[in-house]
């Protein structure tokens, strides 16, 4: 079984963005009982919070199922739990690496360092830009990206 846990700063915009695309294409290649995905958020601000409404927007438009997402907070036990802990930015990053400095088997990244020559190395925060189809544009690309590194990893 291969876990992968999307991370953002809050758990409403960009990481449940990419915990419903990722869910979509694993479904969509019937992985599903291969794959877990799951999202969660440095700061502990929206826990138990639907993904925010712009993210539900874009993704009902795309027929993009979230349901069963609700914000959570980020745990150092996510370490033992996940083999992907995928952040949307550097800022992330360092937020992860002040809770759990040491990853062991765990492979720790931006998901934009998935990409090839990608037009960001930060996925931008919609709830600070308001322009989720961007956010959905590269967070779409990544997923794509990384969806193709773990089948090819792990032989699905």
């Amino acid at each position: 079984m291969i876990k992968v846990l999307f991370i953002c700063l809050g758990n409403i915009c960009r990481s449940p963005m990419a915990e419903a695309i990722f869910r979509d294409l694993v479904k969509k290649e019937g992985l599903s009982d291969e794959v877990i995905v799951d999202s969660a958020g440095i700061g502990d601000w929206h826990v138990g919070s639907a993904p925010h409404q712009g993210t539900r927007n874009l993704l009902d438009n795309l027929s993009i199922s979230y349901q069963g997402i609700s914000a959570r907070q980020v745990t150092d036990k996510d370490w033992e739990d996940f083999n992907y802990i995928i952040a949307m930015d550097e800022k992330n990053i360092n937020d992860l690496n002040a809770i759990r400095n040491q990853h062991g088997e765990v492979v720790v990244k931006r998901l934009m360092e998935f990409v090839a020559n990608p037009k960001e190395e930060n996925v931008p925060d919609p709830y600070f830009t308001n322009n989720f189809e961007y956010t959905y544009e590269l967070v779409s690309q990544g997923c794509k990206e990384l969806f193709k590194e773990i089948r090819a990893a792990h032989n699905l």
